[in-house]
Order: structure tokens, then C-alpha cells, then sequence
């Protein structure tokens, strides 16, 4: 092995070949010919033995325009994003496209959607040439189902006139979708009852690991996404910051982050957090809910992340109350001041006929979805028998991350399904009831007596949800 002189030998001889000698000696010269000897002597070794290198002054003007050239790429993407989602199709275009979807829809026989089923010849040529106000076409509201087929309702609304204009459609599938009759029925008017009556659901947490209770509201003189232009989101998101960021009660205070500016890593833990909503979901896509994203979209949450509002997601707003257990008192409780508060500045879409309105029929109504994640290894472990049981108090059952998910450990999410032609007190008091029969269920069913749980079939209008896991 070679000594350390030897070493120390060849790396000077190293150095002087590369002429690194040379050069440190040059700039040691210059220095010691200085007159005024520099405060900072490693600096001017730098630059002498670096003369192409940038002053302190350049570098500071080139972080500048790093910065102003970043901001034009911003700009530049967001101009991008406006012309990409400011794009229509033609009227011949619009019409072609109905033709065709419409036809491949009927000769899909394996297609069981609402929209297949209600979507007659008949009420096809009546409303294929109609339009809005707004202009939202019949095309704006059943792309989504023309596109998937697998869809369990397939039909959206671009705006709330849609619901009138395109009624001869809407109608049946709403009344089939949530069980009732609105022509003999309409909705009733808004009533919260008493959150005290709703005792623990499992006092010694030995089935429910977490509740939640949400609602979705849409801004009155606002469209929905298929028809907002991305001012309108701007607009809608930055009246829902002035609104929540004032919120003064200890449990509802929280953070406003647009998804615009949100960093990488909050985005990112916030998703694995199962807290965040993602873009990419095929039936809102397919049906332009997507548009000008991430723009004017946000999220609100509290420390405790025991409240979230989603913006401009699905809907202009998901309000969503939260935490570990079966406390669900309390969490509709929370729900129900968030709701009122936000009321107070700002007037959301209602009618005498559907109640709320939103941009998915199977939404609205009270718009209330109350549902647990619940353990149930015995019960569950046959799903066709597990979703016959929670059908009996109108209940719906999905996997452990919502629709298109399977269960992981026998857990499920597990909600009241009807939310239209009842109050919201009576939508939360059905799943209250059912999951406590289902509790009931679960202790007197043994251990492998029925066989494996079958997949549920996917719809859409139920996007996974934030849980409090």
C-alpha cells in the first residue's frame, strides 16, 4: 500500500498537471499585489481564479429574473388552462354527438344506468335540440352516462334551469333514484331537529372507527361546473375564504389553501391523509366538471381536521363534519352550526320541488350524507347479505374507500342512501337507526357463515369522502 507521503506526492503532482497550482498561485499573487486588501479574501480568490463567474450584483439580478420568468410561466399556464376549458363544441357537433351516444347507450345491453332505462326515443327527440339559458345542452347532462356505461345514474345538471327544461328526464330518474314520488310529495322544508337525541353510536369503539356527516351546497346565481368560467370559480372560492376564514367558534377556526398555490407536500399528505379530493374521477370528467383545475379550487380545515369544506369540487361547497368513533351527536352537532353560519353570508340554491340543488341528482335535497366506517367481519363477510339487511333501513353500503372500493379487514362505509322528500333530521335518524341494527346483527352472526362478499357495482356521485382515521 502506498505511504502517505507517497499519496501526498501524487496528488500535488496531480494538481500541478491540472495547472490548479498555477492557478491558486496567480490569484494569491493578485491578492498580495492588492493594495487595499479585500475584506473577504476568499471571495476575491474565487472570482480571480474565476473571472467569467458572476459578480454578487448579477446574481442577485438573475434571481430576479428567475423569479419574474416563473411568474410568466404561471401566468402563461393559467392562460393555457383558460382557453383549454373555454372550448365548446358546435351545435353540429353537439347534435352528432348525441346521435351517436345515444345509439351505442341503447345497444349496450349490459348497460343498467338510469339514463339508459329513462332515455326513451321519445324523450330524446323532445329534448335533443333544447337549451338553457345558460345554453347547457342535453348533451351537458348525459355525456357523463354516455361515455360510462357502467354508470348507476348518468345524468348531471350543467344548471339549475336544467332540472326544469329537462324534467321529463330528471324527473323519473330522481324519483326511482331516492324511492318517492316529488309530484305527490315535494320536498320538505329544512329541519335539523335536536342533535341531543343522537346518543354514541358505540360507547366501547368496538365496531365504528369513525363518523361523518356532510352536506353539499351550491351559491344561488351560480351555474354548475359544467357551466362556470373560470372567474366564476375565482369568484366563488375567494367569497367561501371571506366567509370561513371568519368564522369565530374554537371548532370551526381553520386554514383556507387554494390548490393553486399549495405546496407539493402539503397536497401530497393531505391526499394520503384521505382529507384532500384529487382531480381524475372519469365520470366527473366526463361530464366537464373538471374544467380550469386546479383553479378556484380549495380546501378548509380546522387543527383537529374534525371539519373540512371541499370548494368547488363536485359541488361550489362540501361541508364536512368529522372524527374517531360513534359520537354522532356531536359531529351532526358541528355540522349543523357550520351550515347556519355559513348561511348567514351566502344564499344557497334551493327550490320548493327538489330542496338543495347540486349538480348530481342522486345529491338533493337535504344533500345530507351520514355515514360510519364500521367494522363488521361476520355480517360482512357475505355482501350481498350484508347490503339486503342495510337496504332494509335505506341504507348504502361501499368499501373502505368509498364508491369502487372493496372492504380491507371487514370495515365499511356504510350511509343513509335517501336524502330527498325528507328532512335532514330524518336522513341522519335512518342511518342512526339502521347502523344500530346492524350492530345488533353483526353480534348475534358467528364467524363464517356466509360466503365471501361479492363487488359492488360502481356509481357515480359518490366520491370518496374525507375520513377521520
Amino acid at each position: 500500500m502506498a505511504s502517505l507521503e507517497q499519496k501526498r506526492e501524487a496528488f500535488r503532482k496531480y494538481l500541478e498537471s491540472a495547472g490548479a497550482i498555477d492557478c491558486l498561485s496567480k490569484a494569491l499573487i493578485r491578492l498580495y499585489q492588492e493594495q487595499e486588501k479585500p475584506d473577504d479574501a476568499c471571495k476575491f480568490i474565487r472570482q480571480t481564479m474565476c473571472e467569467t463567474c458572476p459578480t454578487d450584483e448579477e446574481v442577485a439580478n438573475m434571481i430576479v429574473e428567475l423569479a419574474d420568468a416563473r411568474q410568466e410561466i404561471c401566468c402563461l399556464k393559467r392562460e393555457i388552462v383558460s382557453y383549454k376549458g373555454e372550448l365548446r363544441r358546435s351545435a353540429s357537433e353537439v347534435a352528432l354527438a348525441l346521435e351517436e351516444g345515444f345509439k351505442k347507450l341503447q345497444e349496450d345491453e349490459e348497460c343498467t344506468s338510469l339514463l339508459k332505462k329513462h332515455l326513451t326515443q321519445e324523450v330524446f327527440d323532445e329534448l335533443k335540440e333544447k337549451k338553457t339559458a345558460l345554453k347547457s345542452t342535453l348533451l351537458d347532462c348525459i355525456q357523463s352516462g354516455l361515455e360510462n356505461h357502467d354508470s348507476g345514474v348518468g345524468i348531471y345538471a350543467s344548471d339549475a334551469e336544467c332540472y326544469e327544461l329537462f324534467a321529463p328526464l330528471f324527473n323519473p330518474i330522481i324519483d326511482e333514484y331516492h324511492g318517492i314520488n316529488l309530484a305527490e310529495a315535494p320536498h320538505p322544508a329544512s329541519d335539523w331537529g335536536d342533535a341531543s337525541t343522537f346518543e354514541n353510536l358505540d360507547p366501547e369503539n368496538e365496531f365504528i372507527i369513525s363518523t361523518r356527516v356532510r352536506c353539499g351546497r351550491s351559491i344561488e346565481g351560480f351555474p354548475f361546473n359544467p357551466r362556470l368560467k373560470m372567474a366564476m370559480y375565482e369568484e366563488i372560492m375567494d367569497r367561501i375564504k371571506t366567509v370561513l376564514t371568519g368564522l369565530e367558534e374554537d371548532d370551526l377556526k381553520g386554514e383556507f389553501h387554494p390548490l393553486e398555490t399549495m405546496s407539493d407536500e402539503l397536497k401530497q399528505q393531505l391526499i394520503d391523509d384521505h382529507y384532500l379530493f384529487k382531480e381524475g374521477d372519469r365520470f366527473l370528467q366526463a361530464a366537464e366538471a373538471c374544467r380550469f383545475w386546479p383553479i378556484g379550487r380549495a380546501i378548509y380545515y380546522n387543527e383537529a381536521k374534525s371539519f373540512v369544506v371541499w370548494v368547488n369540487e363536485e359541488d361550489h361547497l362540501r361541508i364536512i363534519s368529522m372524527e374517531k368513533g360513534g359520537d354522532l351527536g356531536a359531529i351532526y352537532q358541528r355540522l349543523v352550526r357550520a351550515v347556519e353560519a355559513i348561511g348567514k353570508d351566502v344564499a344557497f340554491s334551493r327550490n320548493d320541488q327538489f330542496g338543495f340543488l347540486t349538480f348530481c341528482p342522486s345529491n338533493l335535497g337535504t344533500t345530507i350524507r351520514a355515514s360510519v366506517h364500521i367494522k363488521l367481519p361476520n355480517l360482512g363477510s357475505n355482501r350481498a347479505k350484508l347490503e339486503e339487511e342495510a337496504g332494509k333501513f335505506n341504507l348504502q353500503v361501499r368499501g373502505t374507500r368509498g364508491e369502487h372500493t372493496d372492504s380491507e379487514g371487514g370495515v365499511f362505509d356504510i350511509s343513509n342512501k335517501r336524502r330527498l322528500g325528507l328532512t335532514e333530521f330524518d336522513a341522519v335518524s335512518e342511518m342512526y337507526n339502521g347502523i344500530k341494527q346492524l350492530i345488533d346483527l353483526e353480534k348475534s352472526t358467528e364467524p363464517g357463515e356466509a360466503p365471501p362478499a361479492e363487488d359492488a357495482a360502481p356509481a357515480e356521485g359518490e366520491d370518496e369522502e374525507p375520513t377521520a382515521e
